[in-house]
């Protein structure tokens, strides 16, 4: 009988994997888990196609740099291909404390942890330093990792308004009691393309006495002196506690990292879980990281074609009356309001050599379906005038 009714289970599980809705609608339209042939900078190969790259994070180019490519070449004849451990136990390696100590410094802050991925940093910013009995004002669109870790911390939440101080303002207001605060927001908001209203959002925080934790995966080499990120774009490193974000954008390598004072960050090295028990940062990917964070300051002809790109391509699609739903970035959505219009402007732009994403409610709010397209500063002229051509051509598909 005991068997039975492990079996029972056992295949109402398999039959929930089976009978998923998601999931046949994934494998039916196929706009996801695309695997490229081959890539050389913002060109890939796809099922025999050579193709533009319009939906890569690699904001500065410099995941092709020779110089970037080097480094990570000489860290894995160096240190081999792994650290097989947690930074914890036997995961340790200079190259992990050269690195924190440069990103600190970068960013003016007193210390530095870098994790295996970036959902692994701003998860743990979160759940780290938030628990039971607290309060999170968290902004409606953040991230997964940062709800994930809003989740794990088990504090009571009360969300606000996307990007609106008024809204934070007036829930700010309803709070009463004395128990701690946390105020969890984004430097830019890759979906949107957004810039944090920091300057009022920061004013509000410090007058209710909370403690500010910002992701700037989608800022860190986008805004700021030499990209330094959206709280020195605002000159604000005072009014925030701790700055997380991604390796795996700008600096071109995978992983993430927390910033902020000495105090918080060996906090977060005695308790955070997503830190004590993950793997450490691969040597190629530490190098490949440091490299980058070192041509960010030596080379600025990069963020300044990464700028200039982002006008010219918001300028075309301006002219082309497609919403981008105020996007003050790179990171530029085409908004088009439902799945329905959504799929075959992507597949028009796929079919004319042009590769993006496409998200569809819940990943965004209702009426806010959209293709996520993101500038690179390696994108050509040449490929901007076909980009423009493909743009034009999915907007007579609608």
């Amino acid at each position: 009988m005991a068997f039975s009714l492990f079996t029972k289970s056992k295949s109402t599980i398999l039959a929930r994997c089976r009978d998923d809705y998601a999931t046949k609608m994934r494998h039916k339209y196929a706009p996801y888990y695309h695997a490229m042939e081959s890539q050389t900078g913002t060109n890939i190969r796809l099922y025999g196609r050579d193709m533009i790259m319009l939906s890569s994070n690699d904001y500065l180019g410099l995941s092709f740099h020779p110089k970037v490519i080097e480094a990570g070449r000489a860290a894995m004849l160096k240190w081999g291909t792994s650290t097989t451990g947690a930074r914890i136990s036997n995961g340790s390696r200079v190259f992990h404390l050269e690195l924190e100590e440069k990103l600190a410094n970068f960013l003016g802050r007193e210390a530095c942890h870098v994790h295996a991925a970036g959902y692994l940093s701003c998860m743990s910013s979160v759940a780290c330093f938030a628990q039971k009995g607290d309060m999170i004002l968290a902004d409606k669109n953040l991230h997964s990792c940062l709800w994930d870790g809003i989740r794990l911390s088990h504090a009571t939440v009360e969300r606000f308004s996307h990007n609106s101080p008024d809204d934070l303002r007036s829930v700010m207001v309803t709070i009463t009691g004395a128990a701690p605060k946390l105020l969890i927001i984004e430097g830019v908001y890759s979906m949107e393309g957004h810039i944090c209203r920091l300057p009022e959002i920061a004013e509000i925080a410090e007058t209710h006495g909370c403690f500010t934790v910002l992701d700037d995966a989608h800022g860190f080499g986008v805004l700021g002196r030499q990209g330094r990120g959206t709280v020195d774009h605002f000159g604000l490193n005072d009014k925030v506690d701790v700055i997380c974000g991604s390796l795996s954008k700008s600096l071109a390598s995978t992983g993430g990292f927390v910033a902020a004072s000495r105090d918080v960050i060996e906090y977060l090295r005695s308790n955070s879980k997503q830190t004590i028990f993950s793997a450490a940062l691969s040597p190629c990917q530490a190098a490949v990281a440091l490299a980058s964070l070192e041509i960010m300051q030596s080379e600025p002809q990069h963020l300044e074609r990464l700028w200039s790109n982002t006008k010219k391509y918001r300028a075309m699609l301006k002219t082309l009356g497609l919403d981008v739903w105020n996007s003050e970035t790179p990171a530029v959505p085409i908004v088009l309001g439902s799945k329905e219009r959504v799929y075959p402007f992507w597949k028009a732009l796929l079919d004319k050599g042009v590769f993006t994403v496409m998200s569809i409610a819940p990943a965004v709010p209702p009426g806010k379906d959209l293709i996520r397209t993101a500038i690179s500063a390696m994108h050509t002229d040449e490929q901007l005038e076909k980009i423009a051509e493909a743009m034009a051509y999915a907007v007579k598909k609608l």
